[in-house]
């Protein structure tokens, strides 16, 4: 774990803990500008490791090529705007720098600077070239910045890098950016329709499966707008989220997202029907005991309006079906029907009988393609399943296709 000069560098020693909590084996290896902020004993004590910046320390060991010769996982956060320009310039001047000319393993860099740093055409010149040689730069997140200013250029949540850096390692050698270059929109969680200031119709779709694909896709490396509604979950590192609560806003969002994406995957639960007015106040029990009538219209079919407005072939649309079964067909039989109703190119068909998914860290599903194929993925973690969904969009993507929605 690599550390450079930033005031974010007290927040690595949370990504730290996390690393070390969870059973890995992390050498922390500091920029000197680093340990203005945060000291080598702290590092030290964190990792159970000392603590070197330069490469003169334990020199019969080879530091300066061990480590990353040796390293499952290389991750710098935060990253300053000066490391990001020696790594990019191939410059190696101290152990973190000659470790990154070294590493054979996949490179996490998560950049924490002010916004005018962040935009500066050298740096945004110095991530592509990064981000060209294999290395996942992660998106800065938007917030308060070092003194008053505020804007995008704050460390994420270490908790989310942590995420990052466990789906690199888990993926091991089949981790690739093969969604570099590529937008995508995700959406996530359940709308909410208002009945009164106080009631709303709603879901119990808890937005987990929206956020582990957008956590994933941002770690192959694409451009991802998550669209979460109702959801009460940290941001995903590297994402750009956009909240939204009734299907109307979600719609919006959605449809304006997509103009620009390569793929779009609706994990979201929309509401079918909304009221067809909202009481502006709390509606009241009557005295005779009788229920008040609420009259319902339908929402806008957003899945079937992407699948039918795109501009070009290559673009990939997915959509999820929570099925229960019936008396007209099984679960799968009737996401096949959904299937040809939507026009979409993927179908994730849940049978959520009994409340089955909602809420839980698992998952299991069949994927319908609309040329016949179906996959089907045991019960694994929803992260697991996202990579899968991400695989068969990868497979369908057009090689060097653009943005495939029209207006």
């Amino acid at each position: 774990m690599g550390v450079s000069g930033g005031i974010a560098a007290y927040k690595a020693c949370e990504l730290l803990r996390r690393l070390t909590e969870s059973g890995h084996d992390v050498t922390v290896v500091p920029t000197a500008a680093a340990l203005e902020f945060v000291g080598a004993p702290t590092w030290a004590a964190l990792s159970g490791k000392p603590v070197h910046t330069d490469v003169w320390s334990d020199v019969h060991q080879v530091p300066h090529v061990r480590i990353g010769q040796t390293a499952d996982l290389v991750v710098v956060a935060p990253a300053t705007a000066d490391l990001m320009a020696k790594a990019a310039h191939g410059l190696a001047d101290d152990l973190l720098t000659t470790t990154l000319l070294t590493a054979r393993c996949p490179v996490v860099l998560a950049p924490a600077m002010h916004t005018e740093m962040w935009e500066h055409a050298s740096t945004r010149a110095n991530v592509a070239t990064l981000r060209s040689r294999g290395v996942l730069v992660v998106e800065p997140a938007e917030g308060r910045l070092t003194g008053a200013d505020t804007g995008k250029g704050r460390l994420p949540d270490p908790s989310e890098i942590f995420e990052v850096c466990t789906d690199v390692l888990a993926r091991g050698a089949t981790a690739s950016l093969d969604l570099a270059g590529r937008h995508v929109v995700v959406s996530a969680g359940g709308t909410r329709e208002p009945l009164d200031p106080v009631r709303f119709l709603g879901n119990r779709s808890s937005g987990r499966q929206g956020y582990a694909l957008a956590r994933a896709a941002a770690a192959r490396g694409a451009d991802v707008t998550l669209v979460a509604a109702n959801v009460e979950l940290p941001d995903p590192a590297g994402v750009k989220v956009v909240r939204v609560e009734t299907t109307a806003q979600l719609h919006d969002a959605v449809v304006g997202a997509a103009v620009s994406a390569d793929a779009v995957v609706m994990a979201a639960a929309p509401a079918d029907f909304r009221p067809t007015g909202v009481s502006g106040a709390k509606i009241k029990k009557a005295g005779d005991g009788s229920a008040p009538t609420i009259t319902l219209v339908q929402n806008a079919d957003i899945l079937h309006e992407l699948s039918t407005r795109r501009a070009r072939p290559g673009s990939v649309v997915v959509g999820f079906a929570a099925e229960t079964g019936d008396d007209t067909g099984s679960v799968l039989d009737l996401a096949r029907a959904k299937l040809a109703r939507k026009g979409c190119d993927l179908l994730v068909v849940n049978d959520v009988s009994g409340g089955a998914v909602f809420g839980s860290p698992d998952n299991e599903a069949v994927i319908l393609g609309a040329d016949g194929a179906v996959r089907e993925v045991p019960r694994s973690t929803k992260t697991a399943l996202a990579h899968v969904i991400w695989d068969e969009v990868v497979h369908r993507l057009v090689p060097g296709s653009g943005p495939g929605f029209a207006p």
